[in-house]
C-alpha cells in the first residue's frame, strides 16, 4: 500500500507542476505559487474532519518545518531557473530531492532487499534522464555556480519528504496544515520583501486551483505513504519521480518532442519501479 501511494504521490505532483507551469505563462510565479498553496489549504481544510488525527505539538512543528523547506525550495528553485539553463537545473534539482530521503532512510537503520536497492539507483538514474530537456550533453557544460543552488533547492524539496516523514503515523492529514501556513507565509513575506507581484489573471485561475489543489492531494498521499510503515528510502524515491507525469503530460497535451534521454528515462523508470516492488 506505502508503494502505491507513494507512486500516486509522484503521478499528482507530476500532473500539479505541469497545470502550475502553464499558469505561470499567464501570472507571476509567486502569484502562481502563493495562490494556489492557499486554494491546497481550503481544500484540506475541508477534508479535515474525516482525515484528520490527533495531534501532539512536535507533528505540527514537524509540519511546519516541512512547509517551510518546501517553500525555501521553491523560491531558490526558481531564483535558479530564472538565472540559469533550466535543462542542468531540472534533473540536479530533481536528482537531489530523490536522493536526500533515500540517504537519510539508509543512515536511520532502514534495512531494504537487494531488488529494492537496485531500484532506487535505477529510480535515481531516471530521474536525471527524464528531466533532461536538452539531452545530456547539457550537463557536461554545467557551471559551478547554477549547481550549487540547484543542489539546494533539491536538498530542500527533499528534506520536505524526511520531516513529513518525522510525523505520528495517527495524525492523519493534520500535520499538513502547519506545513501549508508555514509555507504561503514564507512565499508572501519573500515576494513583498522582493517587490513581486501575487496577482493571478482570472484566465490562469482554473489552472492555478487545480494546481494547488492537486499538489495538496500529492502531499496528502505521501504522508499517507509514509503513515502505512513505508520505507522513506523507498517512498520518499517513488514520490521524487514526479518530472515522469510531468513530462508525459507535456508530450500528450502540448505535443513536446522527447529527446532520447527522456525516452529512456522513462524505460528506466517503469523498471525501478518494478524492482523496487519485488521481495527480497
Amino acid at each position: 500500500m506505502a508503494v502505491v501511494l507513494a507512486l500516486a504521490s509522484a503521478v499528482v505532483y507530476g500532473a500539479s507542476d505541469f497545470l502550475g507551469g502553464l499558469a505561470t505563462r499567464r501570472a507571476s510565479v509567486f502569484g502562481v505559487v502563493a495562490v494556489s498553496q492557499v486554494i491546497g489549504l481550503v481544500a484540506l481544510l475541508v477534508l479535515l474532519p474525516w482525515l484528520g488525527g490527533p495531534v501532539g505539538t512536535a507533528d505540527l512543528a514537524w509540519g511546519a518545518a516541512a512547509g517551510l523547506a518546501g517553500a525555501a525550495g521553491l523560491v531558490v528553485f526558481f531564483r535558479t531557473l530564472a538565472g540559469g539553463v533550466m535543462s542542468v537545473v531540472a534533473p540536479v534539482t530533481a536528482v537531489t530531492a530523490a536522493a536526500v530521503p533515500v540517504l537519510v532512510g539508509l543512515a536511520g537503520g532502514e534495512t531494504i532487499g537487494t531488488w529494492a536497492r537496485v531500484g532506487i539507483a535505477l529510480a535515481l538514474a531516471a530521474v536525471v534522464l527524464v528531466s533532461a530537456e536538452s539531452g545530456l550533453s547539457a550537463l557536461r557544460a554545467a557551471r559551478p555556480a547554477a549547481l550549487a543552488p540547484a543542489l539546494l533547492a533539491g536538498s530542500m524539496f527533499g528534506l520536505f519528504f524526511v520531516l513529513l516523514d518525522r510525523t505520528s503515523a495517527d495524525a492523519g492529514l493534520t500535520p499538513l496544515v502547519t506545513a501549508r501556513v508555514a509555507s504561503v507565509g514564507l512565499v508572501v513575506c519573500i515576494a513583498l520583501a522582493a517587490g513581486q507581484s501575487l496577482r493571478v489573471t482570472r484566465a490562469a485561475l482554473p489552472l492555478v486551483a487545480t494546481s494547488g489543489v492537486g499538489d495538496m492531494t500529492a502531499n496528502a498521499l505521501f504522508l499517507l505513504a509514509t503513515q502505512a510503515d513505508g520505507p522513506l528510502a523507498i517512498t520518499g524515491v517513488l514520490a521524487s519521480l514526479y518530472p515522469v507525469s510531468t513530462v508525459v503530460l507535456a508530450q500528450v497535451v502540448l505535443r513536446e518532442r522527447l529527446v532520447g534521454a527522456q525516452v529512456t528515462g522513462l524505460l528506466t523508470a517503469a523498471t525501478a519501479v518494478v524492482l523496487i516492488t519485488l521481495p527480497g
